[in-house]
């Protein structure tokens, strides 16, 4: 009787196992066909380079000098 047990709970197990990567499969194969039909209804448009400024260059220069006073200021207190 045990053994009948044992082998009722395998086929469950298997079936389960099957169910699931069945399932599993469905859901990839739909995601890939929702992926294709919202980037034909809605192309990504392509980035627009934005031109070089002087404020960029003059912000990453003030954030340079903040970071090394912080850095020294950092070493004279060690």
């Amino acid at each position: 009787m045990e053994i009948d047990l044992v082998s009722e709970g395998l086929k469950f197990m298997v079936l389960g196992m099957v169910v699931v990567l069945v399932f599993l499969v469905i859901l990839v194969q739909v995601m890939k066909l929702q992926a294709k039909i919202i980037n034909k209804l809605f192309p990504e448009k392509a980035p627009e380079a934005a031109p070089a400024s002087s404020t960029n260059a003059t912000q990453e220069a003030h954030h340079v000098a903040a970071i090394i006073a912080a850095v020294s200021e950092f070493r004279k207190q060690s």
